[in-house]
C-alpha cells in the first residue's frame, strides 16, 4: 500500500468518526430541545392561564454556562464552549417563545453584537435610535428585555444609561461585556490614497486618537450617531471613510482597510441587560443600586465605609448630579454579591439609613461570556 492510499485510508476513518459523532451531536440536541419543552408545559401548568410565563431565567443559563466551561477540556476555548451552548439554549428557547430584544441601533452596532452574544441569534433583535426608547419598549411591554451600554475601558461611563435609571422601575437583569475592535472601513467607491475624513461614533474616534493621529492625521473628524450610521454614509462619497467593528463591514458590504486599531488592545465595553423581572442568585452575581445623599461633609465616605468594613468588593463609583437638587448628587455603585445574601442585605440596610435614599437597580449574574 502506497503512502497516498494509507493517507486515504486514516482520513476515510476520521471523517467516517466525525459523521457518527455528528449524528450523535444531532441526537443529543433533539433530545435536549424535548425536554426544554417539558420544561416550559410544567411551568405552564402550575399557573393560572393569564400569567404570564417565565420560560428565559438568567440565573439559570449563567449556571449552565459556567458548567459548560468547567467540564470542557479542550482543544476548544472555554469562551468558544459557551458560545456553542448559548446558541443550543436560545434555539431550545425559541421553540417556545423567542425573546423579543431592544438594543440601540442601528443595525451593524457593537450593541447589537453585546445583544447577539448574551441570547443567542435565535433572538428576535430590534434596533431603536435612542437609550430612552430602548427603555420605553421594555417598560411597554414591547418586547422582553431591552440592551444598552453602560462603560467602556477607555472612555468611561456612558451618562445618558444611569440618567434614565434614575426615573425608570426597570431592573438590571444581566451584563454582557464585549471586546471592542475597532476597523477603518472603505467602500468600493473609495479612493483609499485621497481620503479626507472619517466618520464614526464620539467614542471611538477617542478610542482610536493615536492611531488616527499616526495615519490620518490631516483627515477630518466626523462624529456620527453610531458607528454603523457611518458605516452607512461611505456608500456615496469617494473620499471618506468610517470606523467600526466588523459586523458593520458585512453588513454594509464593505472592505476592512485596516483592522485593530483601536490604541488599547484591550479596550471593552459593558453592556446592561434590562428588564422587569427580579433574578434570583445564580451563585456568581453583582447588585447596582444608586443613592442619593445628603449635601453635607464626608457623604461619600459615610456612603462607602459599610462596604469596606463588611469587606464587599466595589466593582465601579460613579457621580452623577441629581435632577432633584442643584447641590445634590447620586451615586452609582456595582458589587460583588446578590441581595438575597445576608450580609449584602446587612449593609443595604446600614447605607440606606444613612442615604436620602437608595434605589436597587438589580441582582444579576455576572458576565460569563
Amino acid at each position: 500500500m502506497s503512502a497516498e492510499q494509507n493517507e486515504e485510508q486514516k482520513l476515510l476513518a476520521l471523517r467516517n468518526e466525525i459523521d457518527a459523532i455528528d449524528e450523535e451531536i444531532g441526537r443529543l440536541i433533539s433530545a435536549r430541545a424535548k425536554c426544554a419543552q417539558d420544561v416550559a408545559e410544567v411551568k405552564k401548568a402550575t399557573l393560572p392561564p393569564e400569567a404570564q410565563v417565565l420560560f428565559y431565567r438568567p440565573e439559570r443559563e449563567a449556571q449552565v454556562l459556567r458548567k459548560a466551561m468547567e467540564r470542557n477540556v479542550g482543544p476548544l476555548s472555554n469562551e468558544e464552549m459557551a458560545r456553542l451552548f448559548r446558541e443550543i439554549m436560545s434555539a431550545c428557547l425559541a421553540l417556545e417563545n423567542p425573546i423579543k430584544v431592544a438594543y440601540l441601533g442601528p443595525e451593524g452596532t457593537f450593541t447589537q453584537q453585546a445583544a447577539l452574544k448574551h441570547f443567542g441569534h435565535s433572538a428576535v433583535a430590534l434596533p431603536f435610535s435612542a437609550i430612552d426608547e430602548v427603555f420605553r419598549e421594555v417598560e411597554a411591554g414591547a418586547v422582553n428585555y431591552g440592551v444598552v451600554p453602560v462603560e467602556n475601558s477607555t472612555e468611561g461611563v456612558v451618562n445618558h444609561t444611569l440618567d434614565n435609571f434614575m426615573g425608570s422601575n426597570l431592573k438590571i437583569c444581566g451584563e454582557v461585556e464585549l471586546r471592542i475592535h475597532q476597523n477603518l472601513l472603505v467602500s468600493d467607491v473609495t479612493n483609499v490614497g485621497s481620503i479626507s475624513r472619517i466618520y464614526s461614533h464620539s467614542q471611538s474616534l477617542a478610542q482610536c486618537r493615536k492611531w488616527l493621529d499616526a495615519h490620518y492625521p490631516k483627515a477630518e473628524r466626523i462624529a456620527v450617531n453610531s458607528n454603523a450610521e457611518a458605516a452607512k454614509r461611505l456608500k456615496g462619497e469617494w473620499n471618506a471613510a468610517a470606523i467600526a467593528g466588523s459586523m458593520a463591514a458585512e453588513l454594509y458590504g464593505l472592505k476592512v482597510l485596516a483592522e485593530k486599531i483601536e490604541d488599547q488592545p484591550d479596550n471593552s465595553t459593558r453592556f446592561l441587560i434590562i428588564g422587569t423581572q427580579t433574578v434570583p442568585a445564580s451563585g456568581v452575581d453583582k447588585t447596582s443600586v444608586v443613592v442619593a445623599m445628603r449635601n453635607e461633609p464626608g457623604a461619600l465616605h459615610n456612603l462607602l465605609e459599610p462596604f469596606h468594613r463588611h469587606n464587599i468588593d466595589l466593582t465601579r463609583v460613579e457621580t452623577r448630579p441629581s435632577r432633584t437638587g442643584a447641590w445634590t448628587y447620586v451615586f452609582f455603585i456595582d458589587f460583588v454579591g446578590h441581595v438575597d445574601d445576608p450580609l449584602i442585605s446587612k449593609v443595604l440596610k446600614e447605607v440606606a439609613q444613612r442615604a436620602a435614599d437608595l434605589k436597587l437597580l438589580g441582582s444579576y449574574p455576572k458576565a460569563v461570556l
